[in-house]
């Protein structure tokens, strides 16, 4: 299990394609690092948070499961000082990154990795004071048996901090003055059916209505609480955040150009190409909103 951080694409998180081969991650590491780069303010705040639910000098060990390459494991890893950081995935290439990242901050010596694919190797993670799941828990089939796996590596009085649901990014005005209106909104729904899909083909798929709070007691943990972080770039926006956002519009043609209608394909073309002045290289109107949603519960 590869932690979500494909640019953008709230439900494509850069895990196996749908033939069984893996993405190229020498290929996406960099944007998936870029994505969360630019997350950084938000995912600063949800530490900040989570260090007022569980003693920051109590955790001495903490695990970002399904890691990717290890942003949020070097921001857990500021935020809880005292702890070992363990950055979990189920690539070696992005757990590379991750350790030099951690190198180059000057947390080597308190971040470490270890790959692991979930959930048949969660016991195998080991104690923790504080787990850190990022948009890595809907791609594991039955999510309450893995929660049940997470909440026996949580030590007494020990969180579990799941990152599930907030909103679809959004980065176009809904009139972008080409196509018809409402762009986003469309590929919305698309984005429904893929997830959809994608959970129905799990192994051991078993379909849970998304209440965590629910989920949390049946795998003995008490709520501790939930909350929503904004991230909010508005125009005019960085290269950086420009680049994401080609590389979010790039995925979509590519996942799911078959299955719109021939305006939009027409207008998502035209929204990709540098050499029109209405393309996402051009735009004024440009901007990057979304959110990430926090669940949390402790053990004990």
């Amino acid at each position: 299990m590869t932690q979500h951080r494909e640019p953008h694409a709230p439900h494509d998180h850069g895990h196996a394609h749908g033939d069984g081969t893996e993405p190229d991650w020498a290929r996406l590491a960099p944007l998936l690092e870029r994505q969360a780069e630019v997350a950084g303010a938000a995912y600063r705040e949800a530490a900040a948070w989570i260090g007022t639910l569980v003693p920051v000098i109590g955790v001495r060990r903490l695990l970002d499961v399904g890691s990717g390459p290890g942003v949020v494991t070097a921001l857990l890893a500021e935020a809880f000082p005292y702890a070992e950081a363990v950055a979990v995935d189920g690539s070696p290439e992005l757990l590379e990154r991750a350790r030099a990242r951690a190198e180059a901050q000057g947390l080597g010596g308190r971040v470490s990795t270890l790959r692991a694919e979930l959930p048949g190797e969660t016991a195998s993670l080991g104690e923790t004071d504080l787990l850190w799941a990022g948009n890595s828990l809907h791609h594991i089939g039955d999510q309450r048996a893995a929660l049940a796996e997470f909440a026996k590596l949580l030590r007494p009085g020990g969180l579990v901090a799941l990152v599930e649901g907030g909103l679809t990014p959004r980065h176009l005005p809904r009139d972008i003055g080409i196509g018809r209106p409402g762009l986003e909104a469309r590929f919305d729904a698309e984005h429904a059916e893929s997830f959809a899909r994608m959970r129905s083909e799990l192994p051991g798929a078993t379909r849970e209505p998304d209440d965590w709070r629910a989920m949390f007691r049946s795998a003995g943990l008490t709520p501790a609480g939930t909350r929503t972080f904004l991230v909010d770039v508005p125009a005019p926006v960085p290269p950086v955040v420009r680049e994401l956002a080609v590389a979010h519009f790039g995925r979509l043609r590519e996942n799911f150009g078959d299955r719109l209608g021939a305006e939009d394909r027409a207008t998502l073309d035209r929204l990709l190409d540098p050499a029109d002045e209405q393309s996402l290289h051009h735009r004024a109107d440009l901007f990057h909103l979304t959110a990430h949603t926090v669940h949390t519960a402790r053990k004990g």
